[in-house]
């Protein structure tokens, strides 16, 4: 096309200037609220397709310019990059995915401070969104909350924020996003009531049964509730006393659970979910006809429900009816191929049957699909026997022969393959109709249709719905007496006869033929799917069953369609993606496989494989699979939930993105060369064009002026900018002059010019193998004056961890105050943390199945006392003395010969061996075992514990619990385990998962004895390396529970200090440090932390502080108002760490002034509030963030709870309702601040170590 085209081109799309207003209003904000694709709006639809031609066509006539004048191909082109955001705004409001994702990426790549955006921020976290990757959604959304917490789409955030944690498994996350989306008084696409019943569901799956079912019937009281919604609260009520035990005696909650389901039905008449749920607690009473009955018209409503023939199969196998039983659960694990519970029970189908090598496949992939769906419960144990012994069997069983009898059932491959006849169905009509006519007799066969497509649905008489004609087959098809012959004579191959051989090949051709027609049939029905996707024809208006995660309650799909998440089940997914889901099998095998009544019955039995309904429902939202932004695949709309008992649960860990983005996204043009190019290019080509400017007004980064709750909020001029230079009282003069809610969207201690804080990269230096595993830094105490020398603390503060030996002797402190016999005997009914745990080598970490090796860290939570963890840790030591003493009658080697190196004399010390932790060597599966690690056992009351804290006093001062020189005293009030002592109470294999201490600050950790424990530690600089490896192992790195892989860490550059913690030894952990630990023998340890009056400490605990806002996660250190005492308390002569307190004193100052000025323009009247002695700091109630000096305190369930300024105003944004409190007078802050000065260095003022050079292993007196 020549330019003089493209120009015309250009000038031929006219627009008024309505249309130029109406588009310079459009963007991101009005997704999933202005539906472009409803008749209604095809005209604003038209208008918005036209502007993106407008566009594209400008950026092509730009590129095609400076590609005819620009003589040096190498030079970028410097278009506004806005135009990319726009036609990202453009092309997501007609649900053009991929050209969306597209012109985001491209703006991003041309604008360095892209994230100043909040619509372009918003808008890609929806594409994200949509396209379930997870992972980067959640990355966009946090950076706009961070940049704009009071954005006018917060609620939208929040919405989807909680979706996909509730998907995650964070669902205390996601709950408490629920809940910031429930008070929010702006416009929401979901109602109140189905923001209600996300909450209810999230403590349903949380097993907080007793609250889950207040809220369900708070709910159902609602009078203007919508029935669809209505339906999927009885549901989940009626499941719920299905499966929980504590909701009553069991006939009495079947009763119950029965009546909810009905009155589901009865809400919802369309609702198969119900209906298959109805039928499984039919079956549980023994209703079996009622229950088949119940499953028939679920398939009717839900023909794709995997866990419905699962069920039905399971019904048929009951009755003694094996071929029925194989059809149905064939047409399960073909919906799903990872249905463990149908794989299961098939394979109990083909065992009785006298055909174990299909057995054994089928329990293979059961094992499968439970690890891929259930990365966080292990794999049946009964199943995991059941497959080793007929392995074991199948080895040493000879070689069958084609002359074996012929066997009950088709083989595993035959039975995937094979038709179901019309004859099958007629013969289930009849029988129902026997049955229904009083004989009693259970209905053969499930009904499956015969032809193309087993997820066709079919009709039975006596529905609602009535049968559905079939159209003939073709004459190819075989019938199930001809498969049956052919399967006969496939297996007699060798001794068939002339004219049977020849009847073989007749009836192979016809299978092929009918294979290739069922193709066919196939490769049409996808091809109709897509041409309905295109045309914007929807496929399901809701999805059925209880509202599953990802999903919407019935009544909301059609406001909030463009927000749910796509999904594709296995019945829609390409016909090559289904073959062959099951490793080959071979022949059967004619000997009896020998499974007992009782297996056959653990193995059956719905409680130990099944899982509850509430737990089902997160597998609704994320499917595994990619989408090609290149190629734009079509989106399927849900079609069901498959909530389930006895199928295996599905609960989704942190499940992988579902797109691949690269990392130089293809842009909607190729224009401005490759994507990495600088945004500063040396030729500038500026895009002109009738309305081009208009298009683009008003999508400036500024543009948050106009989403401002209240039209008083907005103003032209900017505030007085402030520095620390400042006195108190021009702080406040520079907030003269602030209009409503100016100056207060954000409030961030860093820098506004600084993008929200991210894990940085880690250094680029390639280390060699000796660098990636250094020699830890470790110094030996001789004497009081090496533990009170200033050398001690400046070798600490100089290494990212420590290990100080011989400071228990050296200072005499008598460490046996905190054994398990004294603690026993002071307070033996003290509570105690206990974490179940797999014993495990240090250097290993294994799944839950022990299937495969991970970073997941699995451990179970309970509470027990003192006295009781202690005799457990005395009866684990005799266990292992009675297992050692038998090693060595039975001439093995004692456990100390497998000893790491080790000075220690300890004799109960164990090594770190696989034998040494009582492990078998290898993988050791089957050795290892559960133990108990008493964690977290609080030390800080005075009146329990004063001998041992007054033991603790003999340290020196930078060491101690409570000190002048120790930040975290300043904080004045407790935190539990950082500014008080925490103890640890061991057996071997006691786990410590990777972590930071909280807000970075240092740690102390003494080994009271007698064994040892192994760290590991990894540099400050490098915890954004780990962050990405807990990412890519679909970890969270701060909420999640993690053990780090040697060899991941290695491979990605990444050093690791590994050492041993003998008895008496102190490690000193510095700032930012991520470690972890494991007890090697029986052991206590006390720990608690530290703040050095360092400027790298206090900095690092500001990053931290502002980090966890990113990531929505309380900072348990009130960085403010600690930093406001430590102006009080000391002088500070460090000039670094004076610039950052000043710094924070500063802005909350300005702040503060603001907030009461805002306070004031409402009409809400401040009242002094005052703080009391020891009182704990001020969090908000909703968002957990620190508030300071200002609350607003509002009365919720008869308590009155504390918010901070924006979730008040998400409450209301005229503060109604709430009473506002002040903590200090002004004048106090304004003479703390004033006060607070840089003082000159003196004897008195202890200052920050400077490094020193030491090497591994020193004494201090070289050092």
């Amino acid at each position: 096309m020549t330019q003089l085209q493209q120009e015309k081109d250009t000038v031929d799309i006219n627009l008024t200037p309505q249309e130029l207003q109406i588009l310079s209003e459009l963007d991101s904000r009005q997704y999933g609220f202005l539906q472009l694709n409803s008749p209604e709006h095809a005209t604003k639809k038209m208008l918005v397709v036209k502007a993106i031609q407008y566009l594209e066509r400008m950026l092509s006539q730009a590129h095609q310019q400076l590609k005819n004048e620009s003589e040096n191909p190498d030079k970028g082109i410097n278009i506004d990059p806005k135009t990319y955001c726009k036609l990202g705004h453009f092309n997501i409001l007609i649900e053009d995915y991929p050209k969306a994702m597209s012109a985001y990426q491209k703006f991003r790549s041309l604008r360095t401070d892209h994230w100043r955006d909040t619509n372009y921020l918003y808008g890609l976290g929806l594409v994200y969104f949509h396209f379930n990757s997870f992972n980067w959604a959640i990355k966009a959304f946090q950076q706009l909350l961070y940049i704009d917490p009071v954005y006018c789409r917060a609620n939208e955030v929040h919405l989807r924020l909680g979706l996909i944690f509730k998907v995650t498994g964070e669902l205390e996350s996601s709950l408490k996003h629920f809940q910031l989306t429930l008070i929010d008084s702006a416009p929401c696409s979901l109602s109140q009531h189905e923001i209600r019943f996300h909450i209810a569901h999230l403590y349903e799956v949380s097993n907080r049964i007793k609250t889950a079912k207040e809220q369900y019937e708070q709910l159902l009281l609602e009078k203007q509730l919508p029935p669809l919604l209505r339906a999927d609260i009885y549901r989940q009520l009626g499941w719920m006393h299905h499966c929980v035990e504590s909701l009553g005696e069991r006939n009495q909650r079947e009763l119950q659970a029965i009546q909810y389901l009905q009155q589901a039905i009865e809400a919802d008449l369309k609702s198969g979910q119900s209906l298959y749920l109805l039928g499984r607690c039919y079956a549980s009473i023994g209703k079996v006809h009622e229950a088949f009955l119940a499953y028939r018209n679920s398939v009717d409503k839900t023909e794709g429900n995997a866990d419905t023939w699962c069920s039905i199969g399971v019904l048929y196998q009951q009755q003694n009816q094996p071929m029925d039983a194989l059809q149905a659960y064939i047409c399960a694990v073909q919906l799903d191929k990872n249905h463990s519970a149908a794989w299961t029970n098939l394979g109990i189908l083909y065992e009785t049957s006298n055909q174990p090598r299909d057995g054994l496949a089928c329990y293979v992939n059961a094992a499968r699909g439970s690890a891929s769906k259930n990365h966080g419960k292990p794999v049946h144990p009964n199943l995991l026997q059941r497959t080793k012994f007929l392995q074991q069997q199948l080895e040493g069983a000879p070689t069958p022969t084609s002359f074996n009898k012929p066997r009950l059932l088709p083989s595993i491959e035959d039975a995937w393959n094979l038709p179901i006849t019309a004859e099958m169905n007629s013969r289930q009509q009849q029988l129902q109709q026997r049955g229904a006519a009083g004989q009693g007799v259970f209905p053969r066969g499930p009904g499956f249709v015969e032809g193309p497509s087993q997820t066709k649905r079919f009709k039975v008489e006596g529905s609602v719905e009535g049968p559905v004609p079939r159209p003939p087959l073709p004459p190819f098809y075989l019938t199930s007496q001809q498969l049956q012959m052919l399967q006969y004579l496939q297996q007699n191959q060798n001794s068939l006869t002339p004219q049977q051989q020849q009847l073989l090949l007749q009836l192979q051709n016809h299978y092929r033929m009918m294979q290739q027609h069922q193709q066919q049939l196939r490769l049409q029905q996808q091809q109709q799917q897509q041409q309905m996707i295109r045309t914007g024809q929807p496929f399901s208006p809701r999805p059925q069953g209880p509202f599953p995660i990802g999903t919407l309650p019935q009544q909301q799909q059609q406001n909030f369609a463009r927000a749910a998440v796509p999904q594709t089940s296995s019945a829609q997914l390409p016909q090559q993606q289904q073959q062959q889901p099951y490793m080959s099998c071979p022949p059967a095998l004619s000997s009896p496989s020998g499974v007992s009544d009782q297996e056959l019955q653990a193995l059956l039995s719905q409680k130990d494989i099944a899982a509850t309904l509430a737990e089902d429902l997160l597998k609704q939202f994320a499917q595994e699979g990619e989408l090609d932004l290149e190629q734009p695949q079509p989106v399927v709309a849900p079609t069901t939930s498959l909530p389930t008992a006895q199928p295996t649960t599905n609960i989704v860990h942190n499940p992988p993105s579902n797109i691949r983005i690269a990392l130089e996204p293809t842009p909607v043009l190729a224009i401005g060369g490759p994507m990495g190019r600088s945004s500063t290019p040396r030729n500038r080509v500026a895009l002109k064009g009738r309305g081009y400017s208009k298009i683009m007004e008003d999508a400036s980064d500024t543009e948050e002026e106009k989403c401002q709750l209240s039209s008083s909020d907005s103003s032209t001029s900017q505030l007085k900018e402030a520095n620390i230079k400042m006195s108190a009282r021009e702080v406040l003069d520079s907030c003269r002059g602030a209009v409503g809610f100016q100056g207060l969207r954000r409030f961030h201690i860093l820098s506004v010019n600084l993008p929200p804080p991210q894990p940085p990269e880690p250094p680029a230096i390639k280390l060699t193998r000796e660098q990636l595993l250094p020699p830890t830094p470790s110094v030996y105490l001789e004497s009081k004056k090496d533990a009170f020398s200033i050398q001690l603390q400046e070798f600490c503060l100089t290494h990212p961890i420590a290990v100080v030996r011989g400071m228990a002797s050296a200072l005499k402190m008598d460490l046996g105050l905190f054994s398990t016999k004294t603690l026993v005997e002071a307070n033996a009914d003290h509570p105690v943390e206990v974490r179940t745990q797999l014993q495990q080598p240090p250097d290993e970490n294994w799944d839950p199945t022990l299937s495969r090796r991970g970073w997941a860290c699995i451990s179970h939570r309970s509470i027990t006392t003192i006295a009781k963890y202690a005799q457990y840790q005395a009866s684990s030591f005799q266990e292992s003395l009675k297992e050692e003493h038998e090693k060595m009658s039975s001439g093995g080697h004692p456990v100390g010969g497998h000893r790491l190196d080790s000075d220690s004399d300890s004799k109960d010390s164990v090594g770190t061996s696989a034998r040494g932790m009582g492990l078998k060597k290898g993988r050791g599966k089957h050795g290892y075992k559960t133990i108990k690690f008493g964690t977290n056992v609080d030390l800080s009351d005075e009146r329990k514990w004063r001998p041992q804290l007054q033991e603790l006093m003999k340290l020196p001062a930078f060491a101690r619990v409570v000190s002048a020189s120790n930040m975290l005293t300043h904080v004045g009030h407790v935190i539990l385990g950082m500014n008080t002592v925490q103890l640890y109470m061991k057996v071997p294999g006691s786990r410590t998962p990777g972590h930071q201490e909280n807000n970075n600050f240092c740690s102390i950790n003494i080994n009271i004895g007698p064994g040892d424990c192994e760290w590991f530690g990894v540099p400050e600089s490098y915890w954004g390396a780990i962050h990405n490896l807990c990412e890519k192992n679909n970890i969270n790195f701060l909420h999640g529970s993690w053990w780090p892989m040697m060899e991941d860490l290695l491979e990605a550059n990444i050093p690791v200090y590994k050492f041993l913690q003998r008895p008496g030894d102190v490690v000193w952990v510095n700032s930012g440090c991520i470690h972890w630990v494991q007890a090697i023998g029986w052991c206590n340890n006390i720990a608690w932390n530290v703040g050095p009056l360092t400027a790298r400490t206090y900095q690092l605990a500001i990053d931290r502080y502002e980090w966890n806002k990113v990531q929505s996660f309380k900072s348990i250190v009130p960085m403010i108002h600690l930093s406001w005492n430590l102006a009080r308390n000391i002088k500070v002569s460090d000039p670094k760490l004076f610039e950052h307190l000043r710094n924070t004193l500063m802005k909350t100052l300005r702040h503060t002034q603001l907030i009461t000025q805002f306070v004031r323009s409402k009409g809400v009247q401040v009242r002094f509030h005052g703080r009391g002695k020891n009182e704990a700091s001020h969090y908000c109630g909703q968002c957990e963030e620190e508030v300071f000096n200002m609350l607003f305190i509002k009365e919720q369930e008869k308590k009155h709870v504390v918010h901070c300024l924006h979730c008040s105003r998400r409450h209301s944004p005229n503060l109604e309702g709430f009473v506002c409190l002040e903590e200090y007078h002004l004048e106090d802050l304004i003479e703390t601040y004033d006060a607070f000065v840089l003082h000159p260095l003196n004897a008195q003022i202890q200052q920050p170590p400077t490094p020193v050079p030491a090497t591994s292993g020193t004494s201090l007196l070289s050092c």
